[in-house]
C-alpha cells in the first residue's frame, strides 16, 4: 500500500513562505551550499531514512520538501507520508524558484 503525498507549485509556495515555515532541502551538500531557498534546512536524500524525525514540523504544521527540480523532493516526501508525516513536495524546485526571480542564500546556514 502506498501513500501519495501532496504538492506545491513554487509561485504558491513563494506567497506562504514566512519565519514560521518549516522548509527541508533534499539536494546533495554542494548544491546546498551554492543557493538555496531562505530558511531551507539541509537534510540530503540519501539520509531521510535515518533522520525521518527531523521532518517533523516542531510546531506541529505542513513540513515542506524541496530539491533542484521536484523529483528527489517528490521520493521524500512518498517515504515520509508513508510514514505518517505531513509532508508537502514543492514543484518545480529550487530551480523554479530561481526562474521566478526569488533570492537564494549561499553557504551552510539555512538563513
Amino acid at each position: 500500500m502506498s501513500s501519495q503525498s501532496s504538492e506545491i507549485s513554487v509561485s504558491d509556495f513563494a506567497e506562504l513562505l514566512n519565519e514560521e515555515t518549516f522548509l527541508i532541502d533534499v539536494r546533495e551538500t554542494d548544491e546546498y551550499l551554492d543557493g538555496h531557498v531562505p530558511g531551507a534546512i539541509h537534510i540530503p536524500l540519501n539520509e531521510v531514512p535515518n533522520r525521518v524525525e527531523e521532518f517533523r514540523n516542531p510546531q506541529g504544521g505542513v513540513t515542506y520538501v524541496i530539491c533542484k527540480a521536484g523529483g528527489r523532493s517528490a521520493s521524500a516526501c512518498d517515504y515520509l507520508a508513508q510514514k505518517s508525516l505531513n509532508v508537502i513536495n514543492i514543484a518545480g524546485g529550487t530551480m523554479g524558484w530561481l526562474m521566478q526571480g526569488h533570492d537564494v542564500v549561499e553557504g551552510s546556514q539555512p538563513k
